[in-house]
């Protein structure tokens, strides 16, 4: 638990938002597979051309890149995302801006949330399909896929500058 503990009340606000972005991912998920049963119908027009939910299974990263289908893709991906997950917490571990922090749980949230539909679904639940001002965006996303692009965005904008470590030559523990 000592890496949990140099985390601090950093931990906390990661873990909230974290956790905060992984409910409303699933959530949304759910209802749309589930109580829509978006999967039967296809596509649901709610406010065309400006949210239409179209059902699409992606295999692949986000836009389906590297979608081959294949079960060892599945699982190489689902040990990238965890494999990212640790990285970021572990960049997390020094970092005091509070946006860098809660951009960190952001994309944790969504990235944990695209590993539950790959270990339950065999593929991520896409279903946002957004256009407008004459735009036809032919791509379908989810809240997880909003989560890590924002997340993405806000730790390149946000972190590095803030951290907390000592002056050089002076001990953390030491008295000032």
């Amino acid at each position: 638990m000592r890496g949990m503990d140099a985390l601090g009340p950093r931990w906390g606000r990661i873990a909230a938002w974290g956790a905060g972005v992984f409910a409303l991912d699933q959530v949304t998920k759910l209802l749309v597979l589930f109580v829509l049963r978006l999967p039967d119908r296809g596509v649901i027009e709610v406010a065309p051309p400006f949210l239409v939910f179209r059902m699409a299974w992606n295999r692949g990263v986000n836009f389906g890149l590297l979608s081959s289908g294949s079960d060892a893709a599945r699982w190489i991906l689902i040990a990238v995302a965890l494999a990212i997950c640790v990285l970021v917490l572990w960049w997390m571990r020094r970092e005091a801006r509070g946006i860098a922090l809660v951009s960190a749980g952001v994309l944790i949230g969504g990235a944990l949330g695209n590993v539950v539909d790959r270990l339950a679904y065999g593929a991520v639940a896409d279903f946002l399909n957004m256009s407008c001002c004459g735009f036809e965006n032919p791509y379908v996303f989810n809240v997880a896929d909003i989560a890590i692009v924002a997340g993405a965005v806000g730790l390149a904008l946000f972190s590095g500058g803030g951290g907390t470590r000592p002056p050089a030559g002076r001990d953390a523990r030491a008295p000032r």
